[in-house]
C-alpha cells in the first residue's frame, strides 16, 4: 500500500468521497453525512488528507483529520477530527483502515495535536471495532450530529 498526502479536492479524493456518502447513504438514509468540510479543512499543517494506492495504483482507502480546538460543537484544544476513513468494499479485511488510522495519527501527533476525537454511527459496527481496539475510548459527543441518539463519538490521547 503506497500512501499519499493529496487535497481533498484532489479526483481521487472525491470519487472516495462520493463512495463513502453512498454507503451512508444505505446504512442511514438521508443524503449522507452533512457534516460541513471544506478543501482548505485538510491543508497542513491544521489537517492532512490521505489516500492509499494499491500495486495498480488504484485509490483503495482514504481518510483525513482536520484541526480542531475549543468551539460550541463541543471540541477541546489540542484535538485533530478524524474525518473520511474509507475503504473500498473489495479491499476490506486486509488492515488497510488500521493502516490508515496509524498514518493519520502520527501525522496529527507532528502537527503537535494532543487527542484524535472521530463521530461515527451505531450502523458502523466494523469502525467501531477498528476504533475501539485500536485504543480509543467513548467520549463526550461532539460535532454536527452531537443530539443524534445513533452518534458515537470516541477519542485516543496522541
Amino acid at each position: 500500500m503506497n500512501i499519499r498526502r493529496v487535497r481533498f479536492d484532489h479526483p481521487d479524493a472525491v470519487t472516495l468521497n462520493d463512495e463513502v456518502q453512498a454507503e451512508y447513504q444505505l446504512r442511514y438514509g438521508g443524503d449522507g453525512d452533512a457534516t460541513a468540510l471544506d478543501t482548505t479543512d485538510f491543508d497542513p499543517p491544521r489537517g492532512a488528507y490521505l489516500i492509499a494506492y494499491d500495486e495498480l495504483d488504484r485509490p483503495v482507502a482514504t481518510g483525513g483529520w482536520r484541526s480542531q480546538d475549543l468551539n460550541d460543537e463541543g471540541n477541546e484544544n489540542g484535538d485533530a477530527e478524524l474525518k473520511r476513513m474509507y475503504v473500498v468494499a473489495q479491499m476490506r479485511g486486509r488492515g488497510l483502515a488500521r493502516r490508515m488510522l496509524a498514518a493519520l495519527e502520527e501525522d496529527a501527533r507532528t502537527a503537535g495535536r494532543i487527542r484524535m476525537v472521530l463521530e461515527t454511527g451505531s450502523k458502523q459496527p466494523e469502525a467501531v471495532a477498528l476504533y475501539t481496539s485500536s485504543g480509543y475510548e467513548p467520549c463526550a459527543k461532539f460535532g454536527y450530529y452531537r443530539f443524534h441518539e445513533e452518534s458515537l463519538c470516541f477519542a485516543k490521547k496522541l
